[in-house]
């Protein structure tokens, strides 16, 4: 058994707030303490960039991403489908910004780190989950069993019998949704007519068509035309374990029917619906395959190679999409049309997917490790951390650090024209980024898809940060964001992530798109970051784009009061983000819908004076704004009071007082697992670990146990480690400002 154990706190906030008369009045001494703690340490974590498009002596940030399993599963699996196991490490120069102890190309020592990551987060009960405290992931759970029963673990061993005993209790292998069945096809697990048909001739279907690759989401056109070939291909590869076993997963089947056949029963209760309209078009796409009646079908390969081909070119990307999945996909597909290793943009392929492992060296080898991430986070954290630093008061005049981070986000710009351009309306088609528009993508290079979301934080990052003296770079190119962002406003007044598009709900019933995230469409989070990013770059808050948005927002506010938050955990973040829009667009503090968010989020404070949600609130909207505090939330939740609090009210206080309390006074080492030691706790705070948090971080941060940013809802979840620290900057920065009376948010 595990036990709990927490160290005696000798921080000095902390010690503080404990006194016996400790009055308010204090408070926001002991904030600005703790902010310039904090200013310190988020500035400490700068680094250099190196790449030959980074202007000389420019900085950024970069925290790791967290995922979970399925990242080490999945990179194991495509291993043993490419045939890849049994490859030796190959050791020589690598990027200065990545780790110097990993191999160039990875062979099957680093394949045992990575499948020693998949037992160290291995839960006590044997399954996987997709976050701390999440229930079972089946999906999870299959593909570790999997990827650990091909790298020869005992299948008689403790953690592989109790794996299989979850498996089963959660209903088969079976239950597993298509990305992952994907897999066990390509590993001989299961026929390929248990997966659902994805035809390549869909890139030729015309505009006018309901489904259209222009029609779904930008990460979902990266990963679906891969699978197409896949699904056209069928490869197929027995494995073997190091003993020379066939490798398969009968024994995780509950029906075995189900490794013939998809396991996705109609819906008998409602006969005529589109789940049972796609389920008749799967089976009748599976006859032409197997009939071989589609006379287009050879073509149709050669332009969704054509496509992919085209979206990898070095010079505009890191990997396609520069996101996991796809980049995985595309070593398969590519391999499936007899591209050889040699081949340039396999090389390149490998090399992107590879950039993303971590090394986690330990003399313990039950501790040494190594993960991956999904993708990079740069260009997202380094606008944050501006923008939470420049409410802190630093600006590129005053401050040579933030000038050289102005300097790297003006390098990182998007100057080409992607697939967002298909959408717009025609007299926006012409729009050039880089000359009279701006825009950024979320990833160190991903020039295809720039995003909306970090392209507002950006443009706001750089207006509050200004200019060196004589200098207006940086505030010019702020305000050309405006015309991107403008042009990518959807018409219902919001906006989404990647495209201007339009939400049609029936796709989500395609077989393929158990993903939960098969479009893109207009979400209340974006939307309030970008009314801020405009209003703050010097647009009026009258403009028709404001006032459309403004309309979204107060018709997507839930009876609560609060809104749902698409890219992070979740009814906080999203009231978080839409009471900022609101205000920036200028509200008033008594608007109705004003006053009903902060009743809420006043509603949802903890008894510890924090603000935590779990991500089981997308599952159960009864959780919303429920869960142990994490500073990040805090953050956001303390943010939502000071758009229309006094900063002597009693929520904002223990608000303050508990970021105050919880700040790192020392560094705080890895945990060390309870395989070694027997002790864990997913308890949040100053002098806790938890299972599987392998991230150190430095006094004047936070920790931050909880995934608190969000993937695909339902499906995926993220940990960003730079969350917990440059949000509570930005917080305790705006109360800090207020208590003094400085100015601060619009106007």
């Amino acid at each position: 058994m595990s036990q709990t154990i927490s160290v005696p706190a000798t921080n000095a906030h902390h010690a503080a707030s404990a006194r016996p008369g400790d009055h308010d009045e204090r408070l926001p001494l002991r904030a600005a303490s703790a902010l310039a703690e904090a200013t310190r340490s988020l500035l400490g974590k700068l680094r250099e960039d190196r790449a030959p498009e980074s202007a000389p002596g420019s900085r950024h940030w970069c925290a790791e991403l967290e995922g979970d399993s399925i990242l080490s599963s999945e990179y194991l699996l495509m291993k043993f489908i490419l045939g890849q196991e049994h490859d030796e490490d190959v050791f020589g120069e690598r990027l200065p910004t990545r780790g110097e102890t990993l191999p160039t190309r990875p062979g099957r020592r680093t394949f045992e780190r990575i499948a020693n990551h998949l037992r160290l987060v291995q839960r006590e009960d044997g399954s996987w989950g997709q976050y701390p405290g999440s229930a079972p992931d089946i999906s999870g759970c299959v593909k570790a069993y999997l990827a650990l029963k091909a790298m020869g673990d005992d299948v008689n061993a403790p953690h592989m019998r109790k794996a299989r005993e979850r498996i089963i209790a959660l209903g088969g292998a079976e239950k597993c949704n298509t990305f992952s069945t994907f897999y066990l096809a390509c590993m001989g697990c299961v026929d390929w007519d248990a997966c659902p048909a994805i035809p390549p001739e869909i890139v030729f279907l015309p505009r006018w068509f309901p489904f259209h690759m222009d029609k779904v989401s930008a990460w979902t056109r990266t990963m679906i035309l891969p699978l197409a070939i896949c699904s056209a291909l069928r490869p197929a590869r027995q494995v073997r374990d190091p003993r020379g076993n066939p490798v398969n997963i009968d024994e995780l089947f509950v029906n075995p029917k189900y490794k013939r056949q998809l396991a996705k029963p109609w819906q008998h209760d409602e006969p005529v619906c589109w789940k049972n309209f796609f389920l008749l078009c799967d089976r009748l796409l599976k006859v032409v395959q197997h009939l071989k009646l589609s006379p287009m079908r050879s073509s149709a390969i050669k332009a969704a190679e054509a496509w992919i081909v085209d979206r990898v070119r070095p010079e505009t990307t890191e990997g396609l999409g520069a996101i996991f999945p796809p980049m995985v996909y595309l070593q398969v597909a590519f391999q499936a049309l007899g591209y050889p290793r040699t081949h340039p943009i396999i090389q390149k392929a490998e090399r992107d997917l590879d950039d993303f492992m971590l090394d986690e060296p330990n003399d313990d080898p039950r501790l040494d490790h190594v993960r991956l991430q999904p993708c990079f986070s740069p260009v997202w954290d380094t606008g944050i951390a501006l923008y939470a630093l420049t409410e802190a008061g630093l600006t590129a005049e005053k401050s040579g650090e933030i000038a050289s981070v102005c300097d790297w986000l003006i390098a990182r710009q998007v100057k080409m024209t992607g697939d967002w351009v298909r959408n717009l309306r025609p007299e926006d088609r012409h729009i050039r980024l880089g000359a009279e528009a701006a825009a950024w993508a979320f990833e160190y290079h991903n020039d295809w898809y720039p995003d909306i979301d970090d392209t507002a934080m950006i443009a706001k990052a750089l207006m509050r940060a200004g200019d060196r003296r004589g200098e207006t770079i940086n505030r010019e190119t702020a305000a050309k964001a405006f015309r991107w962002i403008v042009a990518m406003q959807n018409d219902d007044g919001g906006w989404a992530a990647f495209d201007k598009t339009t939400h049609r709900e029936w796709m989500e019933a395609i077989p393929f798109a158990d993903h939960n995230a098969m479009q893109d469409p207009s979400c209340a989070d974006i939307t309030g970051r970008t009314i801020e990013s405009l209003v703050t770059c010097g647009m009026a808050a009258d403009h028709p784009a404001i006032v459309n948005a403004v309309r979204y927002l107060l018709n997507k506010q839930e009876p609560e009061g609060c809104w749902w938050g698409r890219w992070g955990n979740n009814y906080i973040y999203g009231t978080w983000q839409a009471l900022g829009g609101l205000t920036y667009a200028g509200l008033p503090k008594d608007h109705p819908a004003i006053r009903r968010a902060i009743a809420w989020i006043k509603s949802v404070q903890n008894p510890d004076g924090g603000f935590g949600e779990t991500a089981d609130s997308y599952l159960d909207r009864t959780l919303m704004g429920k869960g142990p505090s994490t500073a990040s939330q805090t953050a956001w939740g303390l943010a939502c009071l000071l758009y229309a609090c006094e900063t002597t009210d009693p929520a904002v206080i223990r608000a303050v007082r508990w970021l105050c309390d919880h700040q790192l006074y020392e560094d705080k080492p890895p945990f060390t697992p309870a395989c070694c030691t027997g002790v864990e706790t997913f308890d949040p705070g100053t002098d806790e670990h938890a299972a599987t948090d392998f991230v150190s971080d430095k006094a004047g941060s936070w920790s931050e146990h909880f995934f608190t940013g969000t993937g695909f809802p339902k499906v995926f979840y993220l940990r960003y480690n730079m969350y917990r620290h440059y949000f509570p900057v930005m917080s305790l920065a705006r109360y800090v400002n207020m208590a003094s009376g400085k100015p601060t948010g619009p106007g």
